[in-house]
């Protein structure tokens, strides 16, 4: 049995889980979960596919339900405690003691407590601390104890996005939730397109997976540029296969591209950057201005997608000046012959502009 922790943006997070389950046939079952997290019986598999995870932090392998599992565990001469469920100083500080008197019979060992942290992050193991085991106790209807056996490598995901010779701080999406919305498609084998590529960042991922990755963009210099960065990629991690980048108009994909596609992931244009929350009307106005540019791009997608085919979508929706989101619901998709599957946003505080994802199947 197993758990996952999931990051920042938890029901994102854990939609992405289930069809990064679906995509490497893990037969996942769940068993009981919480806010930032989900206990599970699954293919041992998913401990070796659990790097492809974007939005998860922790694979841990459970050992037991309650305290005395703490009795259990392998002695480890420095060692982390995370509570998930609770954020309890003097129960954190408790556990970690029982731990370490357990280890007494076999050894020294050092409790290691980072200032105000009770869930130990994945940077913290894997930063000067590789050997730290980091026990875990989730907090539900049942007391599930475990230890974390796989993290996130963040420096991975940083090196891809900042080491890459061609960089767009602002424009670019994040390597992380690039990964996250290829899983999002839950298609693990075929042709997969990015028709709005830009510097390359979500094609990178089609590449790094190993799988038939192709890129388009309008703009010349952009496809450039991702052709810099994917040889930077390929050179970086020792990758044998590349994608096949194309100058090309996202509402005229039949005029260049002659593959059928299983997946299309892609964020397009979102808009020009706002200065300042926009009211509701403003916000309306903005989405229908650019809903005149994406009804031909999805015109264009059902003439280079597969029946079936997987649609990964990014729409602009917007943090209104009076408070709350504005999103729109597109009944035009339908029309076209595109089901929604599911709708995610993922923002942070800061931001006006809010990913809305889609999810979509094109029926065809």
């Amino acid at each position: 049995m197993y758990a996952v922790i999931f990051g920042k943006n938890p029901r994102l997070s854990e939609a992405e889980f289930h069809s990064f389950a679906r995509r490497f046939h893990l037969k996942v079952r769940p068993v009981e979960s919480g806010r930032d997290w989900l206990v599970f019986e699954a293919d041992p598999n998913v401990e070796r596919y659990f790097r492809w995870l974007g939005g998860s932090l922790k694979l841990v392998k459970i050992l037991g339900e309650g305290e005395g599992t703490i009795r259990e565990f392998e002695y480890s001469k420095l060692f982390t405690v995370s509570l998930y469920g609770k954020s309890d100083w003097k129960l954190w500080r408790k556990l970690g003691s029982e731990i370490k008197k357990e280890f007494k019979v076999e050894g020294p060992s050092k409790f290691f407590k980072p200032a105000k942290v009770y869930a130990m992050p994945a940077e913290l193991i894997l930063k000067g601390f590789p050997e730290t085991k980091d026990f875990v106790f989730l907090f539900g209807e049942s007391l599930w104890v475990g230890e974390t056996i796989k993290v996130t490598d963040p420096f991975e995901l940083k090196k891809l996005d900042v080491e890459r010779p061609i960089q767009r701080p602002i424009l670019s999406i994040p390597p992380r939730l690039a990964r996250i919305m290829v899983n999002l498609s839950g298609v693990r084998k075929g042709n997969f397109l990015d028709p709005f590529c830009g510097i390359g960042t979500i094609v990178q991922e089609f590449v790094l997976q190993g799988l038939s990755a192709y890129g388009s963009d309008r703009d010349e210099k952009a496809i450039r540029d991702a052709k810099k960065n994917l040889t930077w990629l390929r050179k970086e991690f020792h990758l044998k296969n590349s994608a096949h980048l194309e100058v090309c108009d996202a509402r005229k994909l039949r005029r260049c591209l002659r593959t059928r596609f299983d997946a299309i992931v892609t964020e397009p244009y979102l808009g020009k950057p706002l200065k300042r929350n926009p009211s509701r009307g403003e916000a309306i106005k903005l989405t229908n201005e650019l809903d005149r540019f994406y009804y031909p791009v999805f015109e264009s997608f059902s003439e280079v997608l597969k029946r079936n085919g997987k649609v990964v979508f990014v729409f602009p929706a917007y943090r209104l000046s009076s408070g709350g989101i504005y999103r729109k619901d597109r009944k035009w998709l339908g029309k076209l012959g595109f089901e929604v599957l599911g709708k995610y946003t993922d923002y942070e505080e800061r931001h006006k502009l809010v990913r809305d994802i889609h999810v979509l199947r094109y029926r065809g």
